[in-house]
């Protein structure tokens, strides 16, 4: 259990979470796993439908309290809905944490004056075991606030502070949308395996197990993880004809910086919708 999420003033007060998708329903499945009390959190979300045991699921905004901290989890396109009936619950001492893509921080502080601490949060769907990486940006100035917002989000994984906003996209499009891309690799591999001749769940197997094994050696080692595929690859050996596919023309860079431009275009194109407003 997580000592700073389970001491009842690591976060005195509510916890709202203004709608619960895949991403805020595995960051709440994170933070319960590591303490955080479920009586302390209330989700809203137009649906009802209900999520953790304990987790209180309303459908309007509770009309009896203000949070301490609101985060927002609705798709960035229903923001506009959402804010101008939020906003006028908030106070200054909320602190307020988006997890929307392509949303910046001015187009926020527009949204919800009221809030002297905004936090901008990327985190990817490996928080709900606590394994997540979450880039924070945020302008604020009261470093207790952003010290909590640290907090909770370090019980879920790796915690990153973006000094410059415009970097912002490319934390989004690198560990934000990098999960789905891995998933996309495995799945290569195990189907390269399988058209190998392998029985395709035995190669979708050693193709898991080959990953969760290399990234776990890759964050425990001291050399880089190029330095630890060449230390893999034997002079003239299999692996490193393996690797000279990869590495020729600089193909697997240039594939996947083509992937990770194209997920940080859209996220630009988001924030400029976000800007224009409805």
């Amino acid at each position: 259990m997580n000592a700073a999420l389970s001491d009842p003033g690591a976060l005195p007060g509510p916890f709202w979470l203004i709608g619960c998708g895949n991403m805020a329903g595995a960051m709440l499945e994170g933070w319960i796993a590591a303490g955080l009390d479920p009586a302390q959190v209330s989700v809203v979300r137009p649906s009802g439908k209900p999520v953790a045991g304990g987790v209180r699921v309303l459908t309007a905004l509770p009309e009896d309290e203000v949070p301490a901290l609101a985060m927002l989890g609705t798709k960035p396109q229903k923001l506009n809905e959402v804010a101008p009936v939020l906003a006028r619950v908030l106070d200054r001492h909320t602190i307020l944490v988006s997890i929307l893509a392509g949303t910046e921080q001015a187009t926020l502080r527009g949204l919800f004056p009221a809030c002297e601490t905004i936090v901008r949060a990327m985190p990817n769907t490996p928080v709900k075991l606590g394994k997540g990486a979450t880039g924070l940006f945020s302008d604020s100035q009261d470093r207790d606030a952003l010290a909590k917002v640290e907090r909770l989000m370090a019980a879920l994984g790796t915690v990153e502070w973006i000094e410059d906003e415009r970097l912002f996209d490319a934390v989004t499009a690198l560990s934000g949308s990098g999960p789905a891309f891995l998933f996309r690799f495995i799945d290569a591999l195990a189907a390269a395996g399988a058209d190998l001749g392998l029985p395709r769940d035995q190669a979708e197997r050693l193709a898991l197990a080959t990953v969760e094994g290399a990234a776990a050696l890759a964050a425990s080692a001291s050399e880089s993880p190029g330095a630890l595929a060449d230390k893999v690859a034997s002079p003239g050996g299999s692996t490193r004809k393996g690797l000279d596919v990869l590495d020729a023309d600089d193909r697997l860079l240039a594939l996947l910086r083509d992937t990770l431009e194209a997920a940080l275009k859209r996220n630009r194109e988001m924030a400029q919708e976000a800007r224009r407003g409805p």
